[in-house]
């Protein structure tokens, strides 16, 4: 592990040094600058920059003008847990307007393909479309995957009184390690219309098909098969499909790094045996982020306070042990850094997590984040939401890999109890 930190930040040392001696190329336009606005992408200095300066075999052009810019950035997707042993793979996020910028919001395209020494492999496409003037938004995702992992149990890491045999091995109070092996097929797509500025409604369909379920662990019954035994699962396959209706409020001013404005989402979802559910449930998700931008007199624009609120409550009906709504559970698996994907899961969930963001170079090529969240479930054994919860924190740097969409190669290190910590990788904020 030490050599893995020396190999990730010994190259951003040598990056900062020479984004420092370009620093005072932005400062004049700084100065400027008409408080809160963006920088002109020409005035800041990204990974795609560093690459041209430092590319020896860099054809120069003979008329001084710029080549234009692409708005995919391609990232290798290098990542090491204890758990899944070292990741490899290759990752593209690309953006583009379909519109005018100052009526239109940027369109977000992304896809990756990912495989692991412990031998999961997971590939997915997704998008998030604005039509012009923003009158409808499409999303949705497409993915497979070839899936190990952890298990924790349910609850929230706290004790319960009396237990039998099987509320003991579920709630797993020491927070003993399980693992499950499957292989997941999944499809969504959302419609929002646009009823307002900022304001859709829309409506969707899901499919989610895991087969091969099976757990390794030397305690029997595992905690997959206790809770389907107690909801009338099957606990080797299952399926998670139905209809969804949304509401979405959204003035954010980018989406793959926020400095201004609000994102907020509101979907039912409804699980349909006549759709092939393997039960019908109801489940309410909420998602409410907002973005208070700090000091835009200073002329820097990310210097900026966000705040993040999930929740995904059940109104009726069972779900599945494997969709139990829970740490990593979001859309875009990101809540809980500090601990592993399902690490505290439940019948519902709420979480809440604060990030301040902050500059350390003038041109936006290296910034900083510190963050805490925290984490509440329903364990269906007595323990009600909001009556315990759990907390994690810890800091990153950002380098911004591609300014023409504002996305950022993000390295965060968290820790979380119960031991749990970890360093994360990947591209664009959490939220």
């Amino acid at each position: 592990m030490r050599n893995l930190y020396i190999l990730l930040f010994f190259p951003l040392l040598a990056l900062n040094t020479y984004a420092q001696d370009l620093e005072q190329q932005t400062d004049s336009l700084l100065l400027k600058r008409i408080k809160g606005e963006p920088l002109p992408p020409d005035s800041l200095y990204d990974v795609v920059n560093l690459f041209q300066d430092i590319n020896p075999f860099k054809k120069r052009k003979k008329d001084g003008i710029p080549e234009k810019r692409s708005g995919i950035s391609y990232l290798p997707n290098l990542n090491y847990n204890p758990s899944i042993g070292f990741q490899i793979g290759i990752k593209a996020v690309g953006g583009l307007h379909f519109g005018e910028k100052k009526n239109t919001s940027m369109s977000v395209f992304a896809t990756a393909l990912n495989y692991t020494t412990r031998g999961i492999v997971f590939g997915y496409l997704f998008h998030d479309v604005y039509t012009r003037e923003n009158k409808w938004n499409l999303k949705g995702s497409l993915h497979i995957a070839k899936m190990v992992g952890l298990d924790y149990g349910m609850g929230i890491g706290h004790p319960l009184p009396n237990p039998t045999e099987e509320e003991s091995i579920i709630n797993n109070p020491d927070r003993d390690r399980f693992v499950n092996k499957y292989t997941v097929y999944g499809f969504n797509e959302r419609i929002y219309k646009k009823l307002s500025p900022g304001l859709f409604v829309g409506a969707g369909a899901y499919f989610e098909l895991k087969r091969n379920v099976s757990t390794l662990t030397e305690v029997s019954p595992s905690p997959n098969e206790i809770y389907s035994k107690w909801n009338g699962f099957d606990p080797a396959r299952n399926n998670n499909n139905g209809l969804m209706f949304n509401l979405q409020y959204m003035t954010r001013d980018n989406p793959n790094s926020a400095y201004k404005g609000i994102y907020s989402d509101v979907v039912l979802r409804t699980n349909q045996t006549w759709m092939g559910s393997s039960q019908n449930a109801i489940q309410l998700l909420t998602d409410f982020r907002k973005y208070f931008q700090l000091f835009p007199e200073r002329g820097r624009p990310n210097h900026v306070l966000a705040l993040w609120y999930y929740g995904s409550y059940n109104l009726s009906g069972k779900l599945p042990y494997l969709d139990l709504p829970g740490t990593g559970k979001d859309p875009y698996a990101k809540s809980g850094r500090g601990y592993t994907n399902g690490y505290f899961k439940g019948r519902s969930y709420a979480y809440g997590e604060v990030e301040y963001r902050f500059p350390i170079l003038r041109n936006q090529f290296l910034s900083g984040v510190v963050f805490g969240n925290i984490q509440t479930v329903d364990d269906q054994m007595g323990t009600k939401l909001f009556k315990y919860w759990q907390p994690s924190g810890g800091a990153g740097l950002r380098v911004l890999f591609n300014k023409m969409t504002r996305t950022n190669l993000c390295i965060d290190y968290a820790i979380g109890k119960f031991g749990q910590k970890g360093l994360f990788l990947g591209l664009n904020e959490a939220f």
